[in-house]
Protein backbone atom coordinates (compact mmCIF):
# COMPACT_ATOMS: atom_id res chain seq x y z
CA UNK A 1 0.00 0.00 0.00
CA UNK A 2 1.17 3.51 -0.84
CA UNK A 3 -0.40 6.64 0.63
CA UNK A 4 0.26 10.13 -0.62
CA UNK A 5 0.17 13.32 1.43
CA UNK A 6 -0.59 16.59 -0.34
CA UNK A 7 2.61 18.54 0.33
CA UNK A 8 1.84 22.02 -0.96
CA UNK A 9 1.51 23.65 2.46
CA UNK A 10 0.69 22.73 6.03
CA UNK A 11 1.69 19.88 8.34
CA UNK A 12 2.22 17.15 5.74
CA UNK A 13 5.48 15.95 7.36
CA UNK A 14 3.62 14.97 10.54
CA UNK A 15 1.22 12.75 8.57
CA UNK A 16 4.14 11.10 6.78
CA UNK A 17 5.75 10.36 10.15
CA UNK A 18 2.54 8.70 11.39
CA UNK A 19 2.23 6.60 8.23
CA UNK A 20 5.86 5.50 8.46
CA UNK A 21 5.24 4.40 12.06
CA UNK A 22 2.61 2.08 10.58
CA UNK A 23 5.09 0.74 8.02
CA UNK A 24 3.31 2.33 5.05
CA UNK A 25 5.05 3.54 1.91
CA UNK A 26 4.45 7.27 1.47
CA UNK A 27 4.79 9.93 -1.20
CA UNK A 28 4.72 13.72 -1.10
CA UNK A 29 2.21 14.94 -3.68
CA UNK A 30 2.90 18.26 -5.41
CA UNK A 31 2.12 17.49 -9.06
CA UNK A 32 -0.58 15.46 -10.87
CA UNK A 33 1.95 12.74 -11.78
CA UNK A 34 2.57 12.12 -8.07
CA UNK A 35 -0.98 10.70 -7.73
CA UNK A 36 -0.14 7.72 -9.90
CA UNK A 37 0.06 4.37 -8.08
CA UNK A 38 -1.35 5.77 -4.83
CA UNK A 39 -3.98 3.88 -2.84
CA UNK A 40 -5.10 6.94 -0.90
CA UNK A 41 -4.32 10.56 -0.15
CA UNK A 42 -4.23 12.72 2.98
CA UNK A 43 -4.82 16.47 2.71
CA UNK A 44 -3.24 18.01 5.82
CA UNK A 45 -4.08 20.95 8.00
CA UNK A 46 -2.66 24.32 7.08
CA UNK A 47 -4.38 27.22 5.33
CA UNK A 48 -7.24 26.11 3.08
CA UNK A 49 -7.16 29.12 0.73
CA UNK A 50 -3.42 28.65 0.19
CA UNK A 51 -3.83 24.90 -0.41
CA UNK A 52 -6.60 25.66 -2.91
CA UNK A 53 -4.67 28.37 -4.76
CA UNK A 54 -1.52 26.24 -4.97
CA UNK A 55 -3.59 23.30 -6.24
CA UNK A 56 -4.83 25.53 -9.05
CA UNK A 57 -1.32 26.84 -9.77
CA UNK A 58 0.15 23.32 -9.96
CA UNK A 59 -2.69 21.94 -12.09
CA UNK A 60 -3.85 19.62 -9.30
CA UNK A 61 -7.48 20.60 -8.81
CA UNK A 62 -9.05 18.39 -11.50
CA UNK A 63 -6.62 15.46 -11.01
CA UNK A 64 -7.45 15.50 -7.28
CA UNK A 65 -11.19 15.49 -8.02
CA UNK A 66 -10.75 12.57 -10.39
CA UNK A 67 -8.60 10.73 -7.85
CA UNK A 68 -11.21 11.23 -5.12
CA UNK A 69 -13.95 9.60 -7.19
CA UNK A 70 -12.15 6.24 -6.96
CA UNK A 71 -9.74 6.47 -4.03
CA UNK A 72 -9.80 7.24 -0.34
CA UNK A 73 -9.03 10.84 0.63
CA UNK A 74 -8.82 12.14 4.18
CA UNK A 75 -8.82 15.86 4.92
CA UNK A 76 -7.75 17.11 8.34
CA UNK A 77 -8.65 20.66 9.44
CA UNK A 78 -7.88 22.76 6.32
CA UNK A 79 -8.00 19.53 4.31
CA UNK A 80 -11.59 19.00 5.45
CA UNK A 81 -12.46 22.48 4.17
CA UNK A 82 -10.77 21.72 0.83
CA UNK A 83 -12.80 18.48 0.46
CA UNK A 84 -16.12 20.23 1.08
CA UNK A 85 -18.70 21.49 -1.39
CA UNK A 86 -19.25 24.72 0.54
CA UNK A 87 -16.90 26.75 2.77
CA UNK A 88 -19.16 29.82 2.85
CA UNK A 89 -16.64 31.92 0.93
CA UNK A 90 -15.13 32.10 -2.54
CA UNK A 91 -12.08 29.83 -2.63
CA UNK A 92 -10.99 26.78 -4.67
CA UNK A 93 -12.54 23.58 -3.27
CA UNK A 94 -12.54 19.97 -4.45
CA UNK A 95 -16.30 19.76 -3.86
CA UNK A 96 -16.11 16.01 -3.28
CA UNK A 97 -18.00 15.80 0.02
CA UNK A 98 -21.59 16.85 0.67
CA UNK A 99 -20.61 18.95 3.66
CA UNK A 100 -20.71 22.65 4.51
CA UNK A 101 -17.76 23.81 6.58
CA UNK A 102 -17.21 27.03 8.54
CA UNK A 103 -13.57 28.09 8.78
CA UNK A 104 -11.98 29.01 12.14
CA UNK A 105 -15.30 28.23 13.80
CA UNK A 106 -13.83 28.03 17.29
CA UNK A 107 -11.90 31.31 17.11
CA UNK A 108 -8.25 32.23 16.91
CA UNK A 109 -5.08 30.31 17.78
CA UNK A 110 -5.49 31.15 21.47
CA UNK A 111 -8.87 29.41 21.39
CA UNK A 112 -7.34 26.06 20.44
CA UNK A 113 -8.48 23.18 22.65
CA UNK A 114 -8.48 19.42 23.12
CA UNK A 115 -11.41 17.04 23.62
CA UNK A 116 -12.08 13.33 24.05
CA UNK A 117 -14.36 11.98 21.33
CA UNK A 118 -16.31 8.77 20.93
CA UNK A 119 -15.94 7.65 17.31
CA UNK A 120 -17.90 4.52 16.39
CA UNK A 121 -16.09 3.40 13.21
CA UNK A 122 -12.74 3.93 14.93
CA UNK A 123 -13.76 1.60 17.75
CA UNK A 124 -14.85 -1.06 15.26
CA UNK A 125 -11.71 -0.80 13.11
CA UNK A 126 -9.19 -0.81 15.96
CA UNK A 127 -10.95 -2.99 18.57
CA UNK A 128 -10.61 -0.47 21.36
CA UNK A 129 -13.21 1.46 23.32
CA UNK A 130 -10.88 4.23 24.50
CA UNK A 131 -12.03 7.72 23.51
CA UNK A 132 -10.00 9.54 20.91
CA UNK A 133 -8.14 12.59 22.26
CA UNK A 134 -8.51 15.23 19.54
CA UNK A 135 -6.52 18.44 19.12
CA UNK A 136 -8.35 21.43 17.62
CA UNK A 137 -6.22 24.34 16.33
CA UNK A 138 -8.07 27.20 14.60
CA UNK A 139 -10.39 24.41 13.63
CA UNK A 140 -13.29 24.46 11.21
CA UNK A 141 -16.67 23.06 12.12
CA UNK A 142 -18.73 20.87 9.81
CA UNK A 143 -21.94 22.89 9.85
CA UNK A 144 -24.06 20.37 7.98
CA UNK A 145 -24.00 17.15 6.02
CA UNK A 146 -26.29 16.25 3.13
CA UNK A 147 -26.57 13.78 0.28
CA UNK A 148 -24.41 10.71 0.94
CA UNK A 149 -22.31 12.26 3.69
CA UNK A 150 -22.85 11.12 7.27
CA UNK A 151 -21.86 12.33 10.70
CA UNK A 152 -19.19 10.23 12.42
CA UNK A 153 -18.55 12.23 15.60
CA UNK A 154 -19.60 15.39 17.39
CA UNK A 155 -18.49 17.41 20.35
CA UNK A 156 -20.65 17.04 23.49
CA UNK A 157 -22.61 20.15 22.41
CA UNK A 158 -23.55 18.46 19.13
CA UNK A 159 -21.23 20.34 16.76
CA UNK A 160 -19.99 18.02 13.98
CA UNK A 161 -16.24 17.38 13.88
CA UNK A 162 -15.96 14.20 11.76
CA UNK A 163 -17.87 13.23 8.62
CA UNK A 164 -17.58 10.50 6.05
CA UNK A 165 -18.86 9.87 2.54
CA UNK A 166 -17.90 6.53 1.06
CA UNK A 167 -14.08 6.48 1.16
CA UNK A 168 -13.84 10.21 1.89
CA UNK A 169 -13.13 11.30 5.46
CA UNK A 170 -13.11 14.80 6.99
CA UNK A 171 -11.90 15.68 10.49
CA UNK A 172 -11.89 19.15 12.04
CA UNK A 173 -8.98 18.20 14.29
CA UNK A 174 -5.34 17.10 13.91
CA UNK A 175 -4.70 13.36 14.50
CA UNK A 176 -1.15 13.81 13.18
CA UNK A 177 -0.29 15.91 16.26
CA UNK A 178 -0.98 13.06 18.68
CA UNK A 179 0.76 9.75 19.37
CA UNK A 180 -2.48 7.88 18.64
CA UNK A 181 -2.27 5.96 15.35
CA UNK A 182 -5.91 4.82 15.29
CA UNK A 183 -7.22 7.40 12.83
CA UNK A 184 -4.39 6.68 10.41
CA UNK A 185 -5.07 2.95 10.78
CA UNK A 186 -8.73 3.58 10.05
CA UNK A 187 -7.87 5.58 6.94
CA UNK A 188 -5.69 2.72 5.72
CA UNK A 189 -8.71 0.42 6.02
CA UNK A 190 -10.62 2.81 3.73
CA UNK A 191 -7.75 2.93 1.25
CA UNK A 192 -7.77 -0.87 1.05
CA UNK A 193 -11.27 -0.65 -0.40
CA UNK A 194 -9.80 1.05 -3.48
CA UNK A 195 -10.91 -1.53 -6.03
CA UNK A 196 -14.03 -2.73 -4.25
Amino acid sequence: MKIGVLALQGDFAEHITMLKRLGVETAEVRLPAHLESLDGLIIPGGESTTIGKLSVDFGLLEPLRKFGKKHAIWGTCAGAIFLSKDARRDQPLLGLMDITVARNAFGRQVDSFEADLVIGPLKQATNTTAPYHAIFIRAPIIESVSGKAKIISTLPDGRIVTAMQGKLLATSFHPELTDDLRFHEYFLSLAKLRNK
